[in-house]
């Protein structure tokens, strides 16, 4: 039977809808992890017909050994991929070496770090002001040199899903900031760069043979503080056609600059001054919620087409619907141990409601959201404007409830 192998998954998102996907286009589909929990509830996993525990998932080497391992037993690996930072490159570069149709392996490594993307694109007028502050270099003398530059961002390399990005305001918090990250980080260089006012936008890209398709644009909507934390997506964006235009243009550039010819990506980009301004981009599709807002909004679903590209088949992005969706996450403020949810119930009878998700189970320690992995639920509608399908959605979130018991 043929079969794809993925290397790593989240509980929800992107990465699981993909293993289900795979097994529903009649693939045997294996999943290698590094979550003990996975191994141990395997029964939430129906959709996985192999799962193989690897501590070290980031191991080339080990890697390839399982993916011999599988080829002896007769499994006939038809793709290896990802869907996870930072494993994306990583399964190219394994189905590169053992003979598969495969990714653009370079481009999407460099994607995978921060810093390296920065000095990649330097030269381009997508990209913001920045400083790399060095493992070895004194905090205390960056900020003397730059506390004039506030507010600023402070980014670790490896970031992913707004883990450890923070924006500092003030020169406590950039000391602060500076010292979090290289605490946790002590011997890695920490991205520092200026920080921008205006619209974030979500492009949603997929290269074939060089040929470049934004598949979607999506207004996000983001919280306030010194976390950058989405709580709201809109599909699709109003921008006049010069807007968009100068946006696929830049879009356009850093591809090319990055030397992507298979793969995808999505960036994160603010319209700053009349001006298209790089904020980040991942080498992967998008995780969360974003292949069923793409899906509603589109009727292109994602993350079979993302599958395709992997095995070497083309990929089809043609549109064949046209819905206005909007995505509502849930946070919390405090601390606490989950006792129960409410309000799933309520929230799905809304209508134009498509989609109600929680995440945590009974027992789970919440907290107020330090990255994209503390939204605790989301709701998504859709309507006939952009106007109804936030309102309703909004309307709905506000029926989920969170009981926690205080740690």
């Amino acid at each position: 039977m043929e079969t794809i192998v993925f290397i790593g998954c989240n509980i929800s998102g992107s990465s699981r809808e993909a293993l289900i996907t795979s097994t529903q286009m009649g693939y045997c589909t294996i999943l290698l992890t590094n979550r003990i929990g996975f191994i141990t509830q395997k029964e939430d996993f129906p959709e996985v017909h192999q799962m193989i525990y690897e501590e070290d998932l980031g191991n080339e080497e080990k890697i390839l050994l399982i993916i011999a391992a599988l080829q002896k037993d007769k499994k006939q690996i038809s793709t290896i991929l990802s869907f996870i930072d930072p494993f994306v490159s990583l399964a190219a570069r394994i189905a590169s070496k053992v003979g598969l149709v495969t990714l653009t392996a370079p481009a999407l490594a460099i994607m995978e770090d921060k810093t390296r993307i920065r000095e990649q694109l330097k030269l381009l007028p997508i990209t913001p002001r920045y400083l790399i502050l060095t493992h070895d270099q004194p905090i205390s003398s960056f900020v003397a040199l730059y506390q004039d530059e506030l507010p600023l961002v402070i980014k670790s390399p490896a970031s992913n899903g707004s883990k450890d990005v923070i924006l500092a305001s003030t020169i406590s918090e950039l000391k602060e900031s500076l010292h979090f990250i290289r605490r946790k980080f002590p011997k890695t260089p920490i991205l520092v760069e200026e920080y921008l006012e205006g619209t974030q936008y979500l492009i949603e890209v997929m290269v074939y043979n060089g040929e470049l398709t934004m598949v979607a644009v999506i207004e996000q909507e983001i919280q306030q503080g010194d976390r950058f934390i989405i709580t709201g997506y809109l599909y699709p964006v109003e921008l006049s056609k010069l807007d968009y235009d100068e946006l696929e243009a830049a879009v356009t550039s850093v591809v090319q600059q990055l030397g992507l010819i298979n793969g995808t990506c999505h960036l994160e980009m603010r319209h700053v001054n009349g001006e298209w301004k790089l904020i980040e981009i991942n080498p992967r599709m998008s995780g969360g919620a974003m292949n069923r807002i793409i899906q509603e909004g589109t009727g292109i679903n994602l993350v079979k087409e993302v599958i395709k590209l992997s095995l070497g088949e083309e990929p089809s992005l043609e549109k064949t619907r046209a819905r206005h969706v909007y995505a509502k996450f849930v946070t919390i403020n405090f601390s606490g141990k989950l006792i129960k949810v409410s309000g799933q119930n309520i929230a799905s009878g809304y209508e134009g409601v498509v989609e109600v998700f929680v995440k945590p189970r009974k027992g789970a320690i919440l907290t107020k959201p330090y990255s994209l992995g503390d939204r605790y639920a989301y709701v998504i509608a859709s309507s006939i404007t952009p106007e109804q399908a936030k309102q309703i959605a909004t309307a709905a979130a506000m029926e989920i409830k969170f009981y926690l018991e205080p740690l």
